[in-house]
């Protein structure tokens, strides 16, 4: 007999509120529909077969949940601002904290959205963006959707990252393996108007403490940010002068403690730094512009 829903995510739900999960009753919620999706994508489907299939797939994913993956490797996407992004088992998973990357990132795509005299009058330019350590290429995806027309670029040395940004882009722009600006065309030197940035800025010591679905799941390219977490960081402060265009911004996140030493390596590079803080998504940049 056919477990109605409303049972089946009750039924989940207990499982995973027993296994430590938080939000215990939402997350059943979108197992089960994922299961239902991903068995039955037909709308006439609902033979006995079907729901035996049904059933298979949710104990699946119910019990990697239990064992500690994190929920969006399991659906096969992660919400950010507003979208589904396409998040493969082992890659980053995208934090809410990092859509403030994301609207500073935007917001300098606006205030440089003036014509640029190209030689024979003003002309507009379509205005070449990066994202940096981009794992699965979240704020790229949404920059790309909404600034059409942008040459976009994204990188990361994390091969599973590169093939996921590859699938959320979708044509939309390219996305190249590399250690920081290493594999990117050395005609993009100084054309960059807006470099958008989540390196690695957890310290070495502090992986051990992390939380399993990070510490187990996730790729520790996109965590390990040195001894202090900001061996990355100083590292991008020395290079990304010769990639961005005078006047052009990097949008670095950070934690709100190691702020002011992110801030500190950007201004030492020569660029003008501020800090932004949005507390109630709990996100920290360093929005620092070429002079």
């Amino acid at each position: 007999m056919t477990i109605p829903e409303t049972d089946r995510e009750l039924i989940v739900a207990r499982r995973l509120r027993a296994a430590g999960c938080v939000f215990a009753e939402d997350e059943a919620r979108l197992l089960v529909a994922a299961a239902d999706a991903g068995t039955r994508p037909d709308a006439d489907a609902g033979t006995e077969a079907d729901a035996d299939a049904d059933a298979d797939a949710l104990e699946s994913m119910v019990a990697y949940r239990v064992a500690g993956r994190p929920l969006e490797q399991i659906l096969g996407w992660a919400e950010f601002a507003g979208r589904r992004i396409v998040v493969e088992p082992g890659v980053f998973v995208p934090r809410r904290r990092t859509e403030l990357v994301l609207g500073q990132a935007s917001a300098a795509l606006v205030d440089d959205a003036a014509p640029v005299d190209e030689g024979c009058g003003p002309a507009t330019r379509s205005p070449t963006v990066l994202e940096l350590c981009c794992g699965a290429a979240a704020v790229a995806t949404v920059l790309a959707a909404e600034h059409p027309g942008l040459d976009l670029w994204a990188t990361d040395l994390d091969p599973v990252a590169v093939h996921c940004a590859r699938r959320n882009l979708d044509g939309r722009g390219t996305v190249v393996r590399g250690d920081l600006f290493d594999g990117l065309p050395p005609s993009l030197r100084g054309r960059f108007r807006v470099i958008a940035a989540n390196a690695p800025y957890v310290p070495t010591g502090a992986i051990s403490s992390l939380p399993p679905e990070a510490r187990l799941h996730e790729s520790s390219l996109a965590l390990d940010g040195g001894a202090d977490g900001l061996d990355l960081h100083r590292r991008i402060a020395a290079e990304v002068g010769e990639w961005l265009a005078p006047g052009g911004t990097l949008v670095l996140e950070t934690s709100e403690r190691q702020a002011p030493d992110t801030q500190e390596a950007l201004v030492a590079a020569g660029l003008r730094a501020r800090v932004v803080r949005d507390d109630e998504i709990d996100g920290t940049v360093v929005v620092a512009v070429a002079r």
